[in-house]
């Protein structure tokens, strides 16, 4: 993926590859600048037109990239759909909440304005919220309330693939835990979830599997269980030292970040993208770039791996 500038072509991802079957939840993870919302976004081809998507997006079988802007808006909100970071910035502040889910639902179904209300309010039960609320404005909600607003939305026509962008870091513990156990309820119920995130946590309680994003490329790639208690990638074993411990815990020990911080998107690379901040960096990551191979438990891109316990 490129995007053309005045100052150049920066490639701010680049050969990321993953696949996601009915029913499953993949976590996208990493640190703010690591290309978790690029990847999101051009997968509904959200990006400006100064992007340059190569490769294939396939759902179903149907390349996306193929297609034309019109074709497209079809298949946004009716097979794949998503839940933004900020849902009040996503949500139309001058409509009631109602409206914006009956407006969905009449974009891609012949439903009435009868029907189509009839089905924002069903929506927005299931979504756990009371009818009233679709008669008020975004600004009249709390942040979880708004959160939830947004999947009903996303939810209207019954996509068959669901990408949330950091759907809970904005919300209040209580609040995130509704807005997980709703994520959990629709993966349960066969819809495909993309989680992109630098939540760990969230990534633990949600995600069949995880891939680690580190400035544009995937890192790392496994089973939630095997990532998190064998990560193989110093970069993935950075991300959970930095990692409060759970309340309640006994342990008091420090917490270690992960030095220095994500390369800029216009960033050219020559060897192993996070080298510079490696603990394990040798002579050999800097001609070039590592690949992702198989190894035990999954898959990781590094010529210094951590020993397999």
């Amino acid at each position: 993926m490129r995007f053309q500038t005045p100052e150049g072509s920066p490639a701010p991802v680049r050969r990321v590859s993953f696949n996601l079957q009915r029913g499953e939840s993949l976590g996208l993870i990493g640190e703010s600048g690591s290309g978790k919302t690029t990847v999101a976004l051009s997968l509904l081809r959200l990006l400006p037109r100064t992007a340059q998507i190569s490769g294939r997006i396939e759902l179903g079988g149907e390349n996306l990239l193929g297609l034309s802007e019109g074709e497209l808006t079809r298949r946004r909100g009716a097979r794949i759909a998503m839940v933004f970071h900020d849902p009040l910035a996503a949500l139309n502040p001058v409509l009631r909440i109602g409206t914006q889910i009956a407006e969905t639902v009449r974009a891609h179904r012949s439903a009435s304005r009868k029907d189509s209300w009839a089905a924002a309010l069903g929506l927005l039960r299931r979504v756990g919220l009371a009818e009233e609320v679709a008669r008020g404005y975004p600004h009249q909600l709390s942040g979880g309330m708004r959160q939830r607003a947004l999947i009903a939305t996303a939810l209207a026509c019954g996509p068959a693939v669901l990408v949330a962008d950091e759907p809970t870091s904005a919300l209040d513990p209580v609040a995130q835990g509704g807005i997980v156990e709703l994520l959990r309820q629709l993966r349960d119920e066969g819809v495909a979830l993309l989680l992109a995130t630098h939540d760990l946590g969230l990534a633990a309680r949600l995600c069949d599997r995880i891939a680690v994003l580190y400035a544009g490329r995937i890192v790392e790639r496994g089973t939630t269980a095997e990532v998190l208690a064998r990560p193989r990638h110093p970069y993935t074993m950075g991300l959970l030292r930095s990692l409060p411990p759970p309340l309640g815990s006994s342990s008091d020990a420090r917490l270690q970040p992960v030095a220095g911080s994500v390369p800029p998107p216009w960033a050219t690379f020559s060897g192993c993208r996070f080298r510079d901040r490696c603990p394990r960096a040798g002579d050999d990551c800097a001609p070039r770039e590592p690949e992702l191979v198989e190894d035990a438990g999954g898959e990781v891109a590094c010529f210094h791996p951590l020993e397999a316990r």
